[in-house]
């Protein structure tokens, strides 16, 4: 499967007391990346939960390795393995742009559930797959 790849900049509200981004925002980087892979998928996230498929994350491992400052530039890439029968893992990194340095690796785990919260694999996303 082909890597997806999502260009950003640091702004300056995401930045801690340090300088550096707060640890909290590299996950609303890997999902805003995450979100715009499915698109780029002819999936909507907004429109899967609206027709009952509710994707969501039952595991997130982030490997922080360096950080990143006000103005930086970066992509998120995003690639998806199929992890079990009914889970897909996100395997996501993030480098700078200007040094190509991996910020982050990060392997977020999902899952969809039904209607009354049991796990299941729908065929919008099993079509991701192929």
């Amino acid at each position: 499967m082909s890597e997806f790849k999502l260009s950003m900049a640091v702004r300056d509200y995401e930045c801690d007391m340090q300088g550096i981004v707060n640890n909290a925002v590299y996950q609303n980087y890997l999902e805003h990346a995450r979100h715009e892979f499915l698109k780029s998928k002819g999936l909507d996230f907004a429109a899967l939960t609206a027709s009952g498929i509710n994707v969501v994350v039952v595991k997130a491992e982030l490997h922080y390795l360096r950080s990143l400052v006000s103005g930086k530039s970066f992509a998120v890439s995003v690639r998806l393995e199929r992890e079990s029968r009914i889970k897909v893992a996100f395997v996501q990194e993030i480098v700078q742009d200007d040094s190509q340095v991996v910020v982050l690796r990060a392997r977020i785990t999902a899952t969809s559930v039904n209607e009354r919260g049991r796990p299941y694999f729908p065929e919008e996303l099993t079509a991701l797959l192929s």
